[in-house]
Formats: structure tokens, sequence, C-alpha cells
């Protein structure tokens, strides 16, 4: 909140600082920036040859059979949906809120929710056994059909949530137009000037801008209900143990809440440290993340309790076999150490204030995102194997799911993309917003643009 008027020398001091901090990382490439884009490559390329691979012999290359059709491919899928609900819950629902400490965070939580559902298409195309019909989904998709639905969600999410990133940067690409002209090469400098659009930095501007962002946060809200929403019905809307659950649209979408708090946690943390940014995301940033984080984790602890509960209480034959193979059975180790160690351990610890702190808290995220991949692999695959009718005379492998190393090659790959779009934005772009900061530190900016 802007407390006191501060002269035209003063704002021009304040601004230049800003602007210098904060466009630092855009001008110069590190090493450790060049070390880290190469190794992120490296998997892409490896990937790239494990799906040629497939391309060339199909899905036999995989763990995937008749019984088990959804592999770590879907699971990914699940997990890159619910990674990318973070923009939506930083921007819309906390920043309707007018909550200003989300300022140097929304960025960062909108540029992993352009980067995480960008990945969720993606990765539904590598788990076609014929990418080459994916046309057929719009051509001839059909209203009732869950999948085209999903398709239909995750696109429009796509867009706006391009736009919600786009949109606040207008002011920023601004600025680096009329002050990096000299300090950056010219292809760099012209697509800031292209993406500017013209921006002066009027006050009738900055009226229409703000009216617009506020459209979108709006519109964003529902449509990011809905992608979480419409994937939790391509489970149950089927009889399968595990599925067949009519709290899967909010079990999931309190689950994406906390896996993009874990995911941004981790992201706040490296930028920060990388691009020297202490004095923008702060340790109360970490802090106010990390009463987020407990927020959302409580909910979704209840809803993780509801989703055995009931059918434990019940214990029908199929549900009996499902739920003892995660206690006790082949999938109690992983089940249990995502439910200790990516949810009710990262909530007790951030509780505590000492605990919210900058590392703490980005180790806490690593667990918090660690957790919530293996905890959709274990929403997909045990139930994938205890379907209804028996498996009986089929081979072995039909009876268990191990990812084979292409699976594992490729899924990795198609996160390892996901991370260089990011890594990418934020070297690209201002990370913390110039113009908000600024506004907030009482700065007009438009005098200053």
């Amino acid at each position: 909140m802007i407390t006191e008027h501060k002269s035209p020398q003063e704002q021009a001091l304040i601004f230049n600082k800003i602007r210098e901090d904060l466009l630092r990382p855009v001008q110069s490439i590190s090493l450790s920036y060049k070390l880290w884009v190469a190794f992120l490559v490296t998997l892409i390329i490896a990937a790239a040859y494990g799906y040629f691979l497939q391309l060339n012999n199909g899905l036999a290359v995989t763990a995937m059979r008749d019984y088990v059709s959804w592999g770590m491919y879907i699971a990914t899928f699940v997990f890159f949906v619910a990674t990318s609900l973070v923009g939506m819950l930083i921007s819309a629902i906390v920043g309707l809120l007018g909550k200003k400490w989300i300022i140097p965070v929304s960025r960062i939580a909108e540029m992993v929710a352009l980067s995480f559902v960008m990945m969720a298409g993606i990765i539904i195309v590598v788990d076609m056994g014929r990418p080459d019909r994916l046309l057929n989904v719009f051509l001839h998709g059909r209203f009732s059909s869950p999948i085209f639905w999903d398709i239909t969600v995750v696109t429009v999410y796509v867009l706006i949530s391009t736009l919600l990133l786009f949109l606040p940067l207008l002011p920023d690409l601004g600025i680096m137009r009329n002050h990096l002209k000299k300090d950056i090469p010219k292809w760099q400098w012209t697509i800031y000037n292209l993406l500017s659009l013209g921006w002066v930095g009027t006050p009738n501007q900055y009226k229409i801008l703000h009216s617009a962002i506020r459209v979108l946060l709006v519109l964003v809200i529902p449509v990011a209900f809905a992608i979480h929403t419409v994937t939790s019905w391509l489970s149950a809307l089927t009889l399968r143990p595990g599925w067949d659950s009519t709290i899967f649209g909010p079990y999931y979408i309190s689950g994406a809440f906390v896996a993009g708090t874990g995911a941004v946690l981790v992201a706040m943390y490296f930028v920060r440290r990388g691009y020297k940014l202490q004095e923008y995301i702060t340790d109360e940033s970490f802090n106010m993340m990390g009463k987020l984080l407990v927020l959302v984790s409580l909910i979704y602890l209840y809803f993780n309790l509801n989703e055995f509960l009931v059918p434990a209480y019940k214990m029908k034959t199929y549900d009996a076999i499902h739920i003892k193979t995660l206690f006790t059975g082949e999938y109690a180790f992983m089940f249990w150490a995502t439910q200790i160690g990516g949810l009710i351990l990262p909530l007790i610890l951030s509780i505590f204030k000492p605990f919210r702190k900058p590392l703490p808290m980005m180790l806490i995220g690593v667990a918090v995102v660690l957790g919530a991949w293996f905890k959709r692999f274990i929403i997909v695959i045990p139930t994938m194997v205890h379907a209804h009718l028996p498996i009986q005379n089929v081979p072995h492998e039909f009876h268990v799911y191990h990812p084979t190393g292409i699976e594992i090659t490729i899924t990795i790959g198609v996160i390892a993309i996901s991370v260089l779009i990011f890594t990418i934005l934020v070297k690209l772009f201002p990370v913390v917003p110039i113009w908000e900061t600024a506004h907030e530190k009482g700065v007009e900016i438009e005098k200053n643009l």
C-alpha cells in the first residue's frame, strides 16, 4: 500500500533500481543457465529417440496391455493438469481477494501453469497408438464423450493462461522496448517491440488493461475447475474399484492446488537464488505460500480420508482387493510414502513458522511435487490392474504393470520440455512484474515508462 507521497526524483530513483534489478536476468546468460538448458535438451533428445521407437514398433514397447491400457503417460497427464491449476489459484482466487503478497509470485505461477498445461496435450498424443488420428477427435468428436470435453477445456485453459501471462506483461514489455534497445540483440528487442503492441502507458490503457485482466481472472475460475472436473470424469464415469466415486471432481481439484503450490515454491526458490531477487521474492513470500500450502493440504487431506473411508467401511469384494493392495500389498510402499512424505509431513512442517523459510519450503515443495506425481500413478495403475472381470488365460505380463525404459524416458523427456518452457520464459521476461512492484512502492509508473 502506498503510504506517502514521493517526489519525482525519488520516484525516478526507485523505478530505475527496480527496472535494473528485474531486467538484469534478461540481459545476460550465465554458464549455469546454459548447462541447465543443455541438460534438459539432452533429456528431450533421449525422449525423442524413445518416441521414435514407439512410433516404429507401436505401444508394444510399453508395459501397457489390454487390461492396463493407461500407464505412466496418463498419470503424467493428470499431474500436468493438476499442477497447471496453480495459475488460477494464485492469480484468480487469491488475487481477486486483493492480497498484495502475490505480486512477486503471480507471474511465476502463471508461467508454471502455462508450461505444464501445454504439455498436458502433448502427453495425450504420446499415449496414442495412432497419433495421426488425433484430428478425428475434433472432426468426429461426440458431445457425450468426456474425452472430447477434456480436450476442449484443456485448449481453452491454454488460451486463457496465455492471455493471463501476456496481458500483465504489456507495461513491462513497453519498459523493455524503451530501455533495452542498446543492451540486447536486435532480434530480441524486435520481439519485445512487437509484443508490446505499442504500449505507451496512458491512463486509458491502464484502465482497459485492469478491466481485461479482471474479466480473465473471473473467467479462468470456472474453466480451471472444469478442466480438472472433466479429467476426473474420465475415471469416475466407469464402475471400476477406486474410481467409482462421486467425490472425484473436488478431490482432483483440491489435489491440484497442493501440487501446483508445491511446484511454485520450487520455482520461486531457484528463480530467487539464480537471479538474486531476494529483495523482491522475500522470505515473507515463502511464509505466505507456506500458509497457503497448509490450507489447501488440509482440504486435500479431508478428501483423501473420504476416498478410502467409505469404501473401506462397505468393503465390497473388489473395493476390498483394491484397498488391501494399496494399504498392505504391492503398492503399499508407494502409497504410504506418497501419503506421509507428500502430504502429511509437508502439512505438519508448514504449520510451524521456522519451516516457512525459503530453503525448507523449497524442500517441502519438492516432496509435494514428487508425491503429487506418484499419487496420480497410484490413482491410475492399481485400478487398471484390478478390473471387475477376472484376468485369465492371458500371459503373466497382463496381470501386472511395470513401466518400461522407453516409457520412463519419454515421460521424463516430456516433463523436461515443460521445465524448459518455464526456463525460457523466466529468461525472456521479468519474473516479477516491474510496473506492479513500482506502483506498490509509490512510483507513478506512467511518468517513468
